[in-house]
């Protein structure tokens, strides 16, 4: 090994001293080209594209440990978690029996915190087959969001509660 070969580090001390002369920039004048397909102006975008999970909005939540599945509308999206109004996805039907026969249905209120999400979706329609919200319109006559919303508890508005116009146009 000829000393040509040998590669020479400065010890953890001298570069300390080096970088305190001149402190590095970096990215401090981006070259024009970066993050072409970023948009510039935020308030371009529509609101459903910026918070598509925005308080009201109808999903199905997979969470672990244990595993279930939650049907309901979002209150409140935080990195802490996820608070909601609904019912567990497994009795959905039940559900749906129980309020078309007139029992009164009272959806659950819940968080949940973050490390159990495994997947949020939106409540919609694929292809011909109907979303969960349709499914509940058709069969029960209400509207699933009203249905939904804790603030209309205990007394539910009667207009509030009528199918939307797209309700009969889903699947049962």
């Amino acid at each position: 090994m000829t000393r040509s070969d040998l590669v020479i580090l400065p010890s953890p001390h001298a570069l300390w001293h080096l970088s305190s002369r001149q402190p590095q920039r970096v990215a401090a004048n981006p070259a024009l080209s970066d993050n072409l397909g970023v948009e510039k102006k935020a308030g371009t975008r529509s609101a459903k594209t910026r918070a598509p999970f925005a308080p009201g909005a109808l999903v199905i939540v997979t969470l672990a440990n244990p595993r279930e599945k939650v049907w309901g509308m979002v209150l409140s999206l935080a990195p802490e978690g996820l608070s909601m109004s609904g019912a567990d996805l497994a009795s959905f039907e039940d559900i749906a029996a129980m309020v078309k026969d007139g029992e009164p249905f009272t959806p659950a209120v819940v968080f949940f915190p973050m490390h159990r999400i495994e997947r949020i979706e939106l409540d919609l329609p694929d292809g011909t087959l109907s979303s969960l919200a349709q499914r509940f319109a058709a069969k029960t006559g209400l509207n699933p969001s009203a249905a939904l919303d804790p603030s209309n508890r205990p007394h539910l508005d009667e207009r509030a509660l009528h199918a939307p116009s797209w309700a009969s146009k889903g699947r049962a």
